[in-house]
């Protein structure tokens, strides 16, 4: 976006009664930010959804003194934007109805991988914790993948060091400005965060730090990715709330489960039991799930066994395979009257027996 657009964008991002949902719907109307800006009143009242409240305040000439301000600190510190309408915007945070309209970054950031997914969890992880979060990251090198989280205390800096420590790309969601770093603890892994990635944040350089900044922020941390793994949570927590948002997405959640007692597993266990993730039991359930293939190696020829004897419910799913010759993961489930996190498990008791295969984008079909 050219200079002009980004300083009528941080304009209209400027005024207090504008979110980023009204802002699209008002941009959308008139065609660019500065249009809005330069719009009658009269006119924008007839847009649905916007009333004086929303415009008190839009015209006001302080908007645009900000916005000018801002770029200067943009410009000064190499900081690249994206617009939620441009090529370079993430493709996955388009779809968000709540998305940012200015997304910023640093450093070293290649979203043309495939595979993004958030990792996000406790701020007090536990031993086995951070032994699952190696265990992923080891069995998720061959799938190449960007790893998001929030780069505060726990699971987040653990899987952003984990990501670094196996040459993946990692991305850590702020929630403040570009001009600051919270926890400040964190501050000696941003040189190698930005050599490996970099970070994110829709907040300005002149937002004040605010905890309330952490919920707003797991949007972005749900919306980019693919799917979103709880590794240990609370009863509650703030990676909660990004499982609720990346369900709300139609995203793929997962929880490691653990024993009822364990005050880190409550959340987890939660999320499993109201159908709100799958149960993840080994890291290879992820690209099982999600249906990510290795680059570049051929697939193992299943060979059939014969005289397969299966159950009643995998009868069932392969009863309707063969009437559909392939289906998704969630067709299946539905399809089946099954939860998705069962179909799942017995598609790979399936796929073991020679039964069924995987095919890219979730699908299956009978062999």
């Amino acid at each position: 976006m050219t200079e002009n657009d980004l300083l009528y964008t941080l304009s209209l991002q400027h005024v207090p009664n504008v979110g980023d949902i009204t802002a699209k719907r008002l941009i959308a109307y008139c065609g660019s930010a500065e249009a809005v800006l330069k719009e009658k009143k009269a006119r924008l009242l007839k847009i649905d959804g916007i009333g004086e409240q929303v415009l008190r305040g839009l015209f006001d000439a302080s908007h645009l003194s900000a916005a000018e301000e801002e770029i200067d600190f943009i410009n000064d510190n190499g900081i690249k934007v994206s617009y939620f309408e441009g090529i370079d915007y993430p493709e996955r945070l388009k779809h968000c109805i709540d998305g940012p309209i200015l997304l910023f970054q640093t450093g070293n950031i290649n979203l043309n991988q495939r595979h993004i997914i958030s990792i996000v969890g406790t701020r007090k992880i536990t031993v086995n914790g951070i032994a699952f979060c190696e265990k992923l990251m080891e069995a998720l090198v061959p799938y190449n993948p960007i790893i998001v989280s929030g780069f505060a205390y726990g699971t987040d800096i653990t899987a952003h060091k984990l990501a670094i420590k196996h040459n993946l790309q990692t991305i850590g969601c702020l929630a403040h400005g570009l001009n600051q770093i919270y926890p400040k603890v964190h501050k000696k892994y941003m040189v190698d965060m930005e050599k490996n990635g970099g970070f994110f944040s829709d907040f300005w350089s002149t937002s004040e730090f605010d905890r309330k900044n952490f919920l707003k922020r797991n949007r972005i941390i749900a919306g980019v990715s693919e799917a979103t793994i709880v590794v240990e949570s609370a009863e509650r927590g703030g990676s909660l709330v990004t499982a609720d948002i990346a369900h709300s997405y139609n995203r793929d959640v997962f929880a490691v489960p653990g024993r009822t007692t364990d005050q880190f597993s409550i959340g987890c266990n939660n999320l499993i039991k109201y159908q709100k993730a799958h149960m993840m039991t080994t890291p290879l359930d992820v690209p099982y799930i999600l249906g990510w293939e290795l680059e570049h190696t051929e697939k193992p020829t299943v060979q059939k066994q014969l005289f397969v004897e299966l159950d009643d419910t995998e009868k069932l799913i392969y009863n309707y395979l063969k009437e559909n010759e392939k289906a998704e993961l969630d067709m299946i489930a539905l399809g089946c009257h099954l939860p998705i996190f069962k179909a799942a498990s017995i598609l790979l008791n399936m796929e073991l027996k020679g039964v069924v295969r995987p095919l890219p984008g979730k699908l299956f079909e009978v062999i």
